[in-house]
């Protein structure tokens, strides 16, 4: 098998994280994150301790909810202290610019030297630099006195705790006992200062009552004397009594009214019993109507009947009708029964004439209860217009009344004013700073900068897109890994490095065994005649590559190193020859004979061709059909030839080696040859059919191998042979 194929790339990948590479990520990188650390923090703490401690003093004041008003005048001040905005407001007015201004001047501040800028330092004036903005003003006092002020607010800080009424007056500075003072003075003004806005408050609103008042009073006169005129236009001296008088009247005419009609009615319905008796009814018929029997004198004589008849009964047991007894007796009944037929043929005749009484009284009273009716009404008319001026009297005395009492309450009040807040914990001046916390800062400094240098760590981890490790190889050019060569330091130079030969038992040695072996093992039946070895760019090590692969397989074989690359040539210089010397365009060329251009490698048994002398386009004697015979005709004498090929990017002439190889070698310097470029390399070959057997990872560092996680990085120093 000439080629072999690289593992086709899934077309759906699953992203898996893999820890264990984040994890070699941070182990490679270990001792520059430590060393970032250990500067920063070093930097750090060199900067805190150098840094002027600074102090906190802090008042504690305690904000009534309600003011403890000696007057009741909270219309006067307009102030509602149940809700939480007039907290909240209160904490604004102690971060205030005017209660700052009054404890400046209490504490002389503008002349202090922490606050006055004429006594300070002046910093770095970039205007300064401007050589045509010569004419600086110098700053005003107001100016002077605005920066004073900003500095001021720069210690300050209000810190309301939780689920209370107290608020905290912090203030921070370089001298403690100025911490304090300040912190105190502040809470004091703000008392001051609310005192002073409560007093100018009551001036203002009693100046303001007192015009009012004038006004009221005027206007109260004035209905008062409206009130009076109309009164006496409609002759209403007592208004209130005599609308009662014709009320109750009103009411007393009605109820005679109705008592009237009832009583005509039971006249009429009498008056009509009678006359169903006919025009002159009988004693004994009038006897037989209730109203008649109701008639007192009637009940009476009844009575008094009923007693004689009872008497003539008790004699009749005792006497005879003979006896004067009981003639006296009989008699009396006889004249107590025709009594009371006289009377009730009165009663009879009354009848008529209490009916027509009754009508008439009906009709007297009912004329009489609509002349009162009339009567009312017009009082009534009255009435409206005098309660709508006694009603403006009314809300003038009122508003009069409301204004005089409070003009009077807000004068007793503007000497009896109660502060809304008051002092609980004054301040003290601080024994120790509050910042800056220098442990904590080189704390947070060291974490920091460790957590930078990790994210640096990751971040170049992430920009790097060289080759490194063998798995970088399968997963970023999609080719076989053929083998790697340890980093060997040296002295930089164009000659290709021999280290196979130079110690025989070294790790570079067993690495380019390894790469042999796997190299004849990539196809048995039919062994690579032919072999290129080719790079990307330059300086990734294939003629070193070329050289100790040719050297290593000479052990086994007979061997010839050709040096293809005719531009920048380095066997010759490697062996000890000019560069002037017979090679390979010469044999091509004809100009030569095999013998003057085959040369032997040290005491090897390897044949080295070198370049020869360099075409004027090196590009056409590889191409040419000559060349190609030359290769056959050499293919003939040798076992295995291996050409060192120019770099892929740089030339074609790997591509067109590659048609007459039967493997090619792809060398890739670790840890600097971008995998894209690398990738790019390996596909143009792949396009021209070229027989990719594997890849070489070329100058791997060892020491950073084992961080990446390598599975073959400690393979020489556990196996084998250990470096000296």
């Amino acid at each position: 098998m000439k080629d072999i194929a690289a593992a086709e790339r899934p077309e759906f990948q699953e992203e898996i994280i893999d820890l264990r590479h984040y994890w070699r990520v941070l182990m490679q990188q270990k001792w520059n994150i430590a060393g970032l650390s250990v500067v920063v923090t070093l930097l750090t703490a060199l900067v805190v301790f150098s840094m002027t401690p600074v102090y906190q003093a802090t008042n504690t004041v305690l904000i009534e909810n309600q003011e403890a008003k000696v007057l009741s005048i909270e219309d006067v001040y307009g102030l509602n202290t149940s809700n939480k905005e007039y907290f909240l407001t209160q904490f604004e007015i102690l971060k205030s610019r005017d209660l700052a201004e009054r404890v400046i001047r209490r504490l002389n501040l503008d002349i202090h030297p922490l606050f006055d800028p004429r006594q300070q330092e002046q910093g770095f004036d970039w205007r300064a630099l401007i050589p045509f903005d010569t004419d600086l003003e110098p700053p005003t006092e107001q100016e002077l006195f605005d920066v004073v002020v900003d500095k001021f607010n720069e210690g300050l800080s209000i810190a309301p705790v939780r689920n209370t009424q107290l608020v905290k007056i912090h203030y921070e500075s370089t001298d403690p006992k100025l911490a304090a003072e300040i912190a105190n003075t502040l809470a004091e003004v703000y008392i001051e200062s609310h005192l002073e806005a409560k007093l100018n408050v009551t001036r203002k609103a009693a100046d303001w009552l007192g015009d009012r008042l004038g006004d009221l009073r005027a206007t109260l006169q004035a209905s008062e004397d409206r009130l009076q005129a109309y009164r006496e236009e409609q002759q209403l001296v007592d208004v209130q009594g005599v609308q009662t008088l014709d009320a109750e009247e009103l009411a007393q005419l009605t109820q005679r009214y109705v008592d009237a009609r009832r009583a005509r009615s039971e006249a009429e319905t009498i008056y009509r019993q009678v006359q169903d008796y006919g025009t002159n009814p009988t004693a004994e018929q009038l006897m037989g109507l209730s109203s008649v029997l109701r008639h007192p004198l009637v009940q009476k004589l009844k009575e008094a009947q009923a007693a004689a008849s009872l008497k003539v009964a008790e004699l009749s047991k005792r006497y005879g009708p003979k006896h004067p007894k009981m003639i006296a007796a009989n008699s009396e009944v006889t004249q107590s029964l025709e009594e009371l037929r006289r009377q009730v043929m009165r009663v009879g005749e009354g009848i008529a004439a209490d009916y027509r009484l009754a009508r008439q009284t009906e009709e007297t009273l009912e004329q009489q209860l609509a002349d009162t009716k009339r009567r009312v009404q017009g009082v009534n008319r009255k009435e409206f217009k005098l309660i709508e001026l006694e009603r403006e009297v009314q809300t003038n005395r009122h508003l009069y009344d409301m204004f005089l009492k409070r003009s009077k309450e807000t004068d007793e009040a503007g000497g009896l004013q109660a502060a809304h807040a008051r002092v609980i914990d004054p301040a003290v001046s601080p024994r120790k700073p509050v910042k800056p916390k220098k442990a904590l800062i080189v704390l947070l400094a060291m974490v920091a900068s460790g957590m930078l240098g990790v994210m640096l760590a990751f971040l170049k981890d992430a920009l790097n897109n060289t080759v490194r490790t063998p798995d970088d190889v399968e997963e970023k050019l999609h080719a076989p890994m053929l083998g790697f060569l340890p980093f060997i330091k040296e002295n930089r130079s164009e000659a290709a490095f021999e280290g196979f030969l130079s110690d025989n038992h070294n790790n570079f040695a067993e690495a380019i065994r390894t790469i042999r072996t796997g190299l004849m093992l990539s196809n048995l039946d039919t062994p690579h005649k032919i072999t290129v070895i080719t790079s990307s760019v330059p300086n990734e090590g294939k003629s070193t590559v070329s050289l100790n692969l040719a050297e290593a397989v000479g052990q086994m074989e007979k061997v010839l190193l050709i040096d293809a690359d005719m531009r920048r040539p380095t066997l010759a210089k490697t062996i000890g020859l000019s560069r002037t010397a017979p090679g390979l365009s010469n044999l091509v060329a004809g100009t030569a004979d095999f013998k003057d251009c085959v040369h032997k490698l040290g005491d090897t048994t390897v044949d080295v061709m070198t370049s020869g002398m360099v075409p004027s386009n090196p590009l056409e004697l590889l191409a040419s059909k000559r060349f190609g015979l030359v290769l056959s005709k050499l293919s003939e004498r040798y076992d295995r030839i291996i050409i060192d090929s120019a770099p892929t990017h740089a030339v074609s002439d790997a591509l067109v080696l590659s048609t007459y190889a039967d493997a090619l070698v792809y060398v890739v310097k670790s840890d600097d040859t971008a995998a894209s470029l690398a990738a790019k390399g390996i596909k143009r070959l792949r396009d021209v059919g070229a027989p990719i057997t594997g890849v070489v990872l070329n100058k791997v560092d060892l020491n950073k191998a084992k961080d990446y996680g390598a599975e073959y990085s400690g393979y020489y120093f556990n196996y084998g042979y250990s470096a000296e």
